[in-house]
């Protein structure tokens, strides 16, 4: 990365922005995006759409700015007596974009929700340690924790739902009301999300009265789609070479910085095959992070080593996952048994060949590309590596959360917090433990550094953590992603990025 872009990276995460040649006024800004919400219903989002669109229509107590510092929103303040009680204050008068109130008790439903085991919230362990959510009074909610949780203000940016249009019976997952900065207008699945701004919205107004989300699956086509103007903004994920044809295009405003998301392999620890430690290690030795970063993703991302980001305060440049190492991961392959008695080329045990498939999803080429590059290292290895490539929706909820997959490339985004990458995934019958693993030393770990009150504890406990996970392998991370941002210098705005992704930077707030 260039000293300028460094410079740049640095204004954009102290929250400085950028601004449109245009003066201010109204528009419409049309933002592309890969792949379709799921629903937009915030407590069930599972997708990158799903969460920066609901941001939008919804707003959380809190709302969490590019430097991960939870600023009030719905709260205007709170407090914490003592380690395990946290009252939040609402701001007088909210209201829903229906015009209907928006009190404490839509705040315990909502919470109350996502804690109930039969909603099946996909973040729901993020809420764990809350054990009770009461209304004091119409404008006053007091959580009180089981023990101290750290992390707590970063997940309170959820957006709140309306009670008594769910228990009336609305469906909030396709017909949306919140109290966010904007609202929906209609929302045609597999094409187009079309927002407007939210009259009854309690903060400043977004410079943006109209915002379309347009779905385009490939990225070249999205790429290509804001090239002749048809959109005004596009963001990661984006083909490398789009990055830097487009960074070089004096029309376009750019963000280009380190995200706060990985790209890493998961292990189904259930498979047979997978299950012992020692094979995810081979696996993983066949892994090239070095090309696949440098010629697929042409250094947009970085070469992983641990699974905890560089730039968190839990990172520690001593603990290393294994790098590319064929001839490592064959005597591996040996010691367990391993052998081409065939002379095939193919490894087999017992008869049966060595074969494992590589799966990931169509929309996101680079990971495509990825998956067929491996293929080709591991079946150079012995291994009889065949691929599935679906489409997310199938991909996602058919496959690989059904645990259902053997290896799969996929991407965590929105890591906050160590907490937010570790705990669900990597616990025992975590919500999004896809590949099964349990390692109760590892649970208790996790378990610690999402308790302790001192950030040395945390620290501590997230480290022996990551040096376990880097030895068992239940996720092997092939990068720290790089987060790049596109726009049309004709938006009548400022712009702000943000490393997550969000785009209340993208309708002219501060995000």
């Amino acid at each position: 990365m260039s000293k300028a872009l460094s410079i740049t990276s640095a204004l954009l995460l102290a929250g400085f922005s950028f601004t449109a040649l245009s003066p201010a006024k109204a528009a419409t800004v049309t933002i592309g995006t890969d792949v379709d919400a799921g629903t937009l219903d915030p407590r069930l989002a599972r997708d990158t759409t799903a969460y920066r669109a609901t941001d939008l229509i919804y707003s959380g107590l809190v709302h969490v700015t590019p430097s991960l510092e939870a600023r009030p929103d719905l709260a205007e303040s709170w407090e914490t007596p003592d380690p395990t009680t946290w009252i939040f204050k609402l701001r007088p008068n909210l209201k829903f974009s229906d015009g209907s109130p928006l009190t404490a008790d839509d705040v315990v439903f909502t919470f109350s929700t996502i804690l109930n085991k039969d909603f099946n919230a996909p973040m729901r362990a993020l809420y764990t340690p809350i054990s009770a959510v009461e209304a004091v009074d119409p404008q006053t909610v007091k959580f009180t924790l089981s023990a101290p949780y750290a992390p707590l203000l970063s997940y309170l940016d959820i957006g709140i739902v309306s009670k008594a249009l769910v228990e009336g019976g609305n469906d909030i997952a396709l017909k949306p009301v919140g109290a966010g900065p904007m609202k929906l207008a209609s929302w045609t699945r597999g094409s187009a999300i079309e927002l407007e701004a939210n009259p009854n919205y309690w903060g400043e107004k977004p410079k943006a009265d109209k915002v379309s989300l347009k779905i385009i699956g490939d990225g070249s086509a999205r790429a290509q789609a804001f090239e002749a103007g048809d959109l005004d903004v596009i963001q990661s994920p984006l083909a490398p070479q789009d990055v830097k044809r487009l960074e070089a295009d004096d029309r376009f405003g750019h963000a280009i910085q380190a995200g706060l998301g990985v790209t890493y392999v998961n292990f189904n620890t259930k498979d047979p095959l997978l299950s012992s430690p020692k094979m995810r290690k081979a696996f993983s030795m066949l892994i090239d992070q070095k090309t696949i970063v440098d010629d697929i993703y042409q250094g947009v991302d970085q070469v992983a080593s641990s699974i905890i980001l560089p730039s968190s305060w839990a990172y520690s440049a001593d603990i290393k996952q294994p790098g590319f190492d064929i001839e490592g991961a064959a005597a591996l392959f040996k010691e367990e048994g391993w052998a081409d008695t065939n002379g095939d080329g193919i490894l087999d045990k017992g008869g049966k060949p060595l074969t494992v498939t590589l799966s990931t999803h169509s929309e996101d080429s680079n990971r495509v590309q990825t998956v067929e590059f491996l293929q080709a290292i591991f079946q150079a290895a012995g291994v009889d590596a065949k691929t599935q490539i679906s489409d997310w929706p199938s991909f996602s909820a058919n496959y690989v959360q059904k645990s259902q997959h053997q290896i799969a490339l996929l991407g965590w985004l929105n890591i906050v917090d160590p907490d937010r990458l570790l705990f669900a995934q990597l616990t025992t019958g975590g919500s999004t433990n896809w590949g099964g693993y349990s390692n109760p030393t590892v649970d208790d770990l996790l378990k610690q550094g999402r308790s302790a009150t001192a950030q040395a504890d945390r620290v501590a406990a997230y480290q022996k953590a990551a040096a376990i996970l880097a030895d068992e392998l239940p996720y092997y991370i092939v990068s720290y992603q790089g987060y790049q941002l596109f726009y049309s210098k004709k938006l009548p705005f400022e712009v702000q990025a943000t490393p997550r992704g969000n785009m209340r930077g993208l309708i002219g707030l501060k995000d």
